[in-house]
């Protein structure tokens, strides 16, 4: 159906409401799916302040983007009021390099917001001895890349020497990480151990937050029942009028502010419909600090068939 001059002028406003205009699945604190988190992940590290629109309280805007930029899924990323694309488009430009520069041609001094800093890495005698001879049998002119993922996944590689990576030298081994990387490397101890079970590189980097608790409906009643828990629901309100755990609360805006200025060692735990929204939920608390956040595995749902069986079903 043809766009309405009333909403693509609605749509026009929001595009050029700002330099980086995010149209998303939940908001920047609140990501909703990972595809709008991976994208909202990607932009924190590129500048301070962007705009994001939740397409997901608004079904007219959620149907007439698709429309407006000829694009049929969320998220959808502009950048100076021009239609970038979505998730796996965000990531390869990213990884390119290319979208900080798209930015800074429109928001110089926040592209700029995050230099590469060399970081302290430590390459123990039994890592050296290794890489050196993994080198040996590389290319030319190879060194060894680290790379720390948004997920804290980490990876040892040979590769040439690329002029826009971080270079750390530790123990005569020449090390290259890309600038995400070396925010996240701070620390890191990289060694090789040798066990029953095999041999192999161990990197011990102190800034890997807590990760996501994953837990049962059983269980979570048993933490809930035990009083030392705060359970909270990332569904939208309708799903929420369907069917809700009782005790739960909504967690929007203004209950997500009232979180944050919950003590770090507090217990917290989070649902959806199936364990996805609510999984990368946790996971964003835990970038704030919290230590002990749990997921329930497999949301309402498991709830439903595990717990309370007199909950609708959707």
């Amino acid at each position: 159906m043809p766009l309405s001059s009333e909403l693509r002028q609605k749509i026009d406003q929001l595009v050029q409401s700002d330099a980086v205009v995010l149209f998303m699945k939940g908001n920047r604190s609140f990501p909703q799916c990972g595809f709008s988190a991976s994208v909202v992940g990607i932009l924190n590290t590129l500048l301070p302040k962007y705009t994001t629109v939740n397409i997901l309280s608004d079904a007219e805007l959620r149907a007439g983007m698709k429309e407006y930029s000829d694009w049929p899924t969320f998220p959808q990323l502009y950048v100076g009021g021009e239609f970038v694309g979505g998730a796996d488009i965000v990531n390869q430009l990213h990884q390119a390099g290319d979208l900080a520069k798209q930015i800074g041609k429109v928001a110089p001094s926040a592209a700029a917001a995050k230099p590469a800093r060399a970081p302290k890495v430590q390459v123990t005698a039994k890592a050296a001895a290794e890489l050196t001879a993994a080198l040996a049998d590389g290319g030319a002119g190879d060194v060894i890349h680290v790379t720390i993922s948004d997920g804290w996944d980490h990876q040892l590689d040979l590769g040439p020497v690329e002029a826009s990576h971080v270079t750390v030298t530790s123990a005569g081994v020449t090390l290259q990480l890309d600038a995400d990387s070396a925010a996240r490397a701070e620390g890191l101890i990289i060694d090789f151990v040798e066990s029953a079970e095999g041999a192999g590189f161990k990197l011990d980097n102190p800034n890997r937050p807590p990760a996501v608790q994953e837990i049962g409906a059983r269980a979570l009643k048993a933490l809930i029942e035990g009083g030392d828990v705060k359970l909270y629901d990332v569904r939208t309100p309708q799903e929420r009028a369907i069917a809700a755990i009782e005790g739960s609360v909504l967690l929007d805006d203004d209950t997500l502010a009232q979180v944050e200025k919950l003590a770090k060692d507090t217990r917290i735990a989070l649902y959806c419909h199936h364990g996805t929204r609510s999984r990368a939920a946790a996971e964003f608390l835990l970038r704030q600090g919290f230590r002990s956040v749990y997921n329930l595995t497999g949301g309402i749902e498991a709830w439903t068939r595990d717990v309370d069986p007199t909950l609708p079903r959707y």
